[in-house]
This record gives C-alpha cells, structure tokens and sequence, in this order.
C-alpha cells in the first residue's frame, strides 16, 4: 500500500487513497506505527480514526490531507456522515482480523465502507483463520479472488511447546498463583473468557502480590494502553485479557500464554497461541483444565493436531470425581467396517450343531 500510494501522491492536492479498517484501538494504535515505521523515508500520511480520542483533532488532521486511514468502522463512518471524511477515492482496502470483526457484529458497517469506497479498488482480508462468512463476505465483494495461505494453522508449530495441567476446580486460582509464582517468565499472557472473570481473576492476583494488570472491553482506552506499555516494559509481570481484547496485541518475545479458562473455540485458541512462538522466538502455552473442559480441549487437540501430555502438579492432587477412561482394544479391520466376523468357537448345544452339519452335507451333495 505504502509503494503504490507513494507512487502517486499530489502534494498539492492530498486524495485519500488506502484505508485499513481494524477491529479495537489496540490495533489502529498497533496498524499505525508499522506505517509510520516502513513508511519512515516516505512522503505519504497516515492518520487514525477510532473512538475514544479527540474528535475534533481527528478532523483538523483529516482536514489538512491524508493518504492512508487506519480506523475503527464506527467512528470512520460518523465522520463520512458529517462529510468529515470522503472515502469515494479510496482504491486500496485492507479488512484486518477479518474473522473477528465479522464475531462482533461489524457486518453491516463493512459493507457500507466498501460500498461508500471506489469501485475501482483492490480488497485485502487478513486474518490467522477464514471462516464462512469471511467467504461470504469475499463472494459479495470480491472479483476473482485469490487465496494467499502463510501458514496451515492446522500444522503444529514445532516452536511452541504445549503443556496442559488437570486441576480441581476449587483450587484453580492457587494452582495458576503457584504457576505464575514460580515461572522464571518476566511477562505472562493470561486469557479468560469473560469480563468477569477478568476483574475476579485480577482481584485475585493482586492481593496475592503478583504485579498484574488486565484489558477488557470494559476497561477504559487509557487505561488499556497503559496496561499494554507496563506489560511490554516488564513492569507488570501478568497480563489478563479476553479473547476479544487480547486479538491482535504484538508482544515482542512474549515466552508464555496461559489459557486459564479454556476458549470456545479452536480458532479463539489458534488466536491465543498465535501470541507466542512469534517471529522465530520459542514460546510456551499452558492450559488448565478442570473436568468440564476435559472433551473440549480434546476436540481442540483433534481439529490442530496436537497431542498434549496431561499433567497433575505435585501439590495439587485430583479429588473432584473424574471420568472413566475407556480401554482401548485394537479392533480388526473388518470389525472397524461394521462386517460380522464369523466365531471360530465351536457352537453350544448338540441339536442345533447336528441341524448345521446336515445342511452342509446337503448343499455338498447337490453340488456333485
């Protein structure tokens, strides 16, 4: 984007031609410097567009001529409606972390972008997993599409070591607080599910002594920055984040992620471990499991194919009740098919042995 929009810039009269429309402010902020960085020894103007900033600065910024945009859909199309900001021009469109923005519900603030853009444009979708409504989105907006794979997100990533610890569910919080306690890691990636879950975990923590902080939608912009730049900085050792909050954070050699309450899905746990064993660095996941989550992370296990070790900790020995385990015995392949095997055992009972025999020396008889 940078090469082709620097190709053509009218210093005199700046037209708006590339707009990269990401999910959370984590990322405009995130998108941002990487323009400002390879874009260092460039002519070309990026600005951001989100939420939570000054809205009369965005437009004194926009007003003055800008190249590129890197923005939130919501706030992006408050500032079209004012006839703040003119996307008729824009020819080149990158819709990061695709699958996540279509989760929340951005499907309709989308396809009005596209719709308000050039019709004369090319379209970029990015994102570690596609799923169908990516497609559909592709199939409605895309012309003769081409698929660029980086990397099978089944295919295990032999940088990442995978550990998994079983774990009473009344003693989860002191087995995670042991974990974090004494893990050598200066900076820890700790994912839960749910706002909630969040503030009670980071509660927990705190009071436990470990420096931690934690980003949800529910935690203010500010404050959300600040946790990110502490964490970075090795000020803060843990940081808590929901799967929504924590998509697309950019930790330089992050060593670990720990899946303190298990994702919903296997993309959500492709996005998790997706934070570590970045870039060539070595990175460790740790997941906990209670009973619950037992059958769930076996499917995980089965759709990624891995094949992770559970592991009981010393101090922490199992008492809630736990599943059977069924024997496995290795069946013939003719059994695996579902056919009858005939028994080799010698049939129970005189009449019906005899019965058999006579009709076996009857068919002989007529085959001669």
């Amino acid at each position: 984007m940078l090469n082709k929009v620097n190709a053509n810039i009218n210093f005199n009269n700046r037209v708006l031609r590339g707009l990269v429309i990401v999910p959370t402010r984590e990322l405009v902020e995130q998108v941002s410097k990487s323009f400002a960085d390879y874009g260092k020894f460039l002519k070309v103007k990026h600005t951001k567009v989100m939420g939570g900033t000054s809205r009369t600065k965005q437009s004194e910024v926009l007003a003055g001529g800008v190249d590129i945009i890197v923005a939130t859909p919501g706030r992006l199309l408050d500032l079209e409606k004012d006839l703040i900001v003119d996307l008729s021009s824009v020819n080149f469109i990158v819709l990061d972390e695709a699958d996540t923005m279509l989760e929340m519900g951005f499907i309709e603030e989308i396809e009005k972008i596209f719709s308000l853009c050039s019709p004369y444009r090319q379209i970029i979708m990015c994102s570690a997993t596609v799923s169908q409504n990516i497609r559909k989105l592709a199939k409605e907006f895309l012309k003769e599409p081409v698929t660029v794979q980086i990397h099978d997100r089944r295919d295990k990533v032999e940088l990442i070591n995978h550990r998994a610890f079983k774990i009473d569910v009344k003693k989860k919080k002191e087995l995670v607080t042991t974990l974090i306690k004494e893990s050598k890691y200066e900076q820890i990636l700790l994912f839960v599910n749910k706002k909630d879950a969040a503030d009670a975990a980071f509660a927990h923590f705190k009071e436990q002594g470990v420096k931690v902080a934690a980003i949800h939608g529910g935690v203010e912009y500010k404050t959300r920055v600040q946790a990110i730049k502490d964490f970075k900085a090795k000020k803060v050792k843990v940081l808590i984040a929901t799967d929504i909050a924590g998509r697309g954070l950019d930790i330089k050699g992050l060593p670990l992620v720990v899946n303190y309450t298990l994702p919903e899905s296997t993309d959500d746990f492709t996005h998790r471990v997706g934070r570590t064993g970045r870039a060539g660095n070595k990175g460790e996941v740790i997941t906990i499991l209670t009973v619950e989550d037992y059958n769930s992370f076996t499917k995980i296990e089965r759709n990624l194919k891995l094949n992770v070790k559970r592991e009981v900790y010393e101090q922490f020995p199992l008492k809630d009740r736990q599943p059977r385990q069924k024997i496995q015995t290795k069946k013939k392949l003719s059994e695996r098919k579902g056919k009858k095997v005939p028994s080799t055992e010698p049939q129970r009972g005189g009449a019906k042995s005899k019965k058999t025999t006579k009709r076996d020396t009857n068919r002989n008889f007529r085959r001669k």
